[in-house]
């Protein structure tokens, strides 16, 4: 059993695919097939189940995957370990949908510039879910709002600040003015899935009006969540930096919802050239406080 096969099982795994395996790592179908039944035969087990054009793992196959994610996880840390000054190599990195929209082209396309040879892999998703995916060792860092909801306080990861993000309560433009909760006139969220701490806050806010939880709407992206808040069905979180993007804003009520802290979230004790280097991008290109006046 060695690295580069449990790369290619890893990779059938993740897309479910043998053919789709094959075009993602460059190789041959015939040689991810022959790779994967090798790592069977080595182990005595069965890693996949064939459902027609489709690879899926067995209970074997995904407790392997497991211990796949976190073995590259390391022998990539371990690479980049000797080159300390050269960041390079692989970095994955997670993000919500707004900071990846909003606080990531500049800082990444400076990291490009600066570091050609670092191949960074983004992906999105609610923060709870990035933070499980750290721990898990499928992703390197991400940046999530802090705290995700159901992550433990004593959860092994270390999280640097980055940006504080204002956030506003949206509402349909024929609502009443809000000073309080109990000025709303809606009780229905529009939200992206559980683990989402703009969600959560949302949730709180609403749920001061009578004592219980909002009805909440799932959806998918932000430009849905203010389609439906424009219907006058319900309400809507989003940070003002998802707003500024904006060239004509949607005419709503906008109310200030406070702020939140955005944070580079790593396994504890995980250090690489590649991660340092983007956290100075990060920090590089963060807003910097308007000078008091005296």
């Amino acid at each position: 059993m060695d690295l580069a096969a449990l790369e290619i099982f890893r990779a059938v795994a993740q897309e479910g695919s043998v053919t789709r395996a094959a075009e993602r790592l460059g190789r041959v179908q015939s040689n991810v097939t022959t790779r994967v039944q090798q790592l069977e035969e080595q182990l005595g087990a069965t890693l996949f189940l064939r459902e027609g054009k489709r690879m899926v793992p067995t209970p074997a196959g995904e407790s392997l995957r497991g211990y796949a994610d976190r073995l590259l996880a390391l022998a990539e840390e371990a690479r980049q370990s000797v080159h300390p000054h050269e960041p390079g190599g692989r970095l994955r990195l997670g993000a919500m949908e707004s900071t990846a929209a909003a606080r990531l082209p500049q800082p990444l396309a400076q990291l490009h510039a600066q570091w050609p040879g670092l191949v960074l892999e983004l992906s999105t998703a609610p923060s709870r879910q990035l933070v499980e995916q750290v721990l898990a060792h499928q992703i390197d860092c991400a940046l999530v709002a802090w705290p995700p909801p159901g992550i433990d306080a004593d959860a092994p990861v270390e999280h640097t600040a980055m940006f504080t993000e204002p956030l506003l309560l949206a509402l349909p433009a024929d609502h009443p003015p809000v000073h309080t909760p109990q000025d709303l006139q809606l009780d229905t969220l529009a939200a992206f899935s559980s683990g989402c701490t703009y969600r959560r806050m949302g949730e709180a806010f609403l749920q001061q009006k009578n004592g219980s939880p909002p009805r909440v709407l799932e959806l998918a992206s932000y430009h849905a969540i203010l389609a439906c808040v424009a219907a006058g069905r319900c309400a809507g979180v989003l940070p003002q930096a998802v707003i500024d993007l904006m060239r004509e804003p949607p005419a709503l009520r906008w109310v200030p919802l406070g702020s939140c802290d955005t944070v580079l979230v790593t396994r504890r004790s995980y250090q690489s050239p590649a991660l340092q280097a983007l956290r100075a991008a990060l920090l590089a290109s963060a807003p910097r406080p308007a000078p008091s006046i005296a």
